[in-house]
């Protein structure tokens, strides 16, 4: 039999093994992306110019630009959000910390999981019998923020309840102690301290629906299009206007798909730029959710 000081020199470097691929699978992942974006720089980066950010799309590539479908990126984002979050996390708190744990709670939560791995062309197809044609909203700006929201709201419901999860019971138990009530206890300590992992779970979220393509061209998302949604804001009471939710749209991801489609280098290079474009945004939305937190975070104490 082997000693004890033997068996434990053989677990280190069974450890140090271990540690060692670790870091050797995290530098090919880092490298290969590192090198994909330095090339999609290199491709776009001479694309990217004020005429490029305020031009619609055009047959002749060198006029070609991303004015229609970086703001049909944001205004379905921004209809994704205000849908999902707010949706994702009350339904979260509502099944960690009121919901009786019974079967039927256990069978929406396997669901919820469930859900969470369905391809997004699903959703897509669920959205155009639904959205589309059941409740004829047309192939619009609200069809596909609402869609958008359908595919990422199990990941924010999950990440509410693991980051609710995360809280300890002593904190609950000494807010009751105090005289507080369930919902207060929540609003006022729950909510607070788990609010990291929840923003967490939604940027995960946004970051996978910016980039949707698939359930967006299910539900009619236009391929070409010259024109920009109505104005939020109107000159006459209530000087603001919805009109905008039940534009057309395009975004991002197919109007790249649309360009790299085509033969032409020059289009390819175009694809390039607004793929930066897109990285940009995705950063510039996750930077903005990472200070939130960190906000949060800086107020509480521990």
């Amino acid at each position: 039999m082997m000693s004890l000081k033997t068996t434990i020199q053989m677990n280190k470097r069974f450890d140090a093994l271990f540690a060692i691929l670790g870091l050797l699978s995290l530098l090919v992942g880092l490298t290969t992306l590192l090198a994909l974006v330095v090339d999609l720089f290199l491709d776009g980066a001479d694309h990217l110019s004020w005429t490029f950010f305020t031009s619609f799309p055009s047959r002749f590539p060198e006029k070609a630009g991303i004015l229609s479908s970086w703001v049909g990126s944001s205004v379905v984002m921004l209809v994704t959000t205000a849908t999902a979050v707010p949706l994702g996390v009350a339904a979260g708190v509502y099944l960690e910390e009121y919901a009786p744990k019974n079967w039927l709670t256990s069978l929406i939560e396997i669901n919820i999981a469930n859900l969470a791995g369905i391809p997004s062309i699903v959703y897509g197809l669920m959205a155009l019998g639904l959205f589309v044609y059941q409740f004829r909203l047309g192939q619009s700006i609200q069809t596909a923020g609402l869609t958008l929201a359908l595919l990422i709201l199990p990941i924010v419901i999950i990440s509410t309840r693991e980051a609710i999860r995360a809280v300890p019971a002593t904190m609950r138990e000494a807010s009751y102690a105090m005289g507080a009530t369930k919902w207060q206890t929540t609003r006022d300590h729950v909510l607070p301290y788990s609010l990291g992992g929840i923003l967490t779970g939604i940027i995960i979220g946004l970051s996978r629906a910016i980039g949707e393509t698939a359930p967006l061209i299910t539900i009619g998302a236009l391929t070409f299009i010259a024109f920009l949604p109505h104005a939020p804001f109107s000159s006459q009471f209530p000087f603001v206007s919805f009109e905008w939710l039940e534009d057309p749209f395009t975004v991002m991801p197919i109007q790249i798909f649309n360009w790299v489609s085509r033969p032409q280098d020059e289009f390819h290079l175009n694809a390039a730029g607004a793929g930066l474009v897109l990285m940009v945004m995705v950063m510039v939305m996750n930077g903005l959710a990472i200070a939130i937190r960190y906000r949060f975070r800086k107020k509480i104490k521990w």
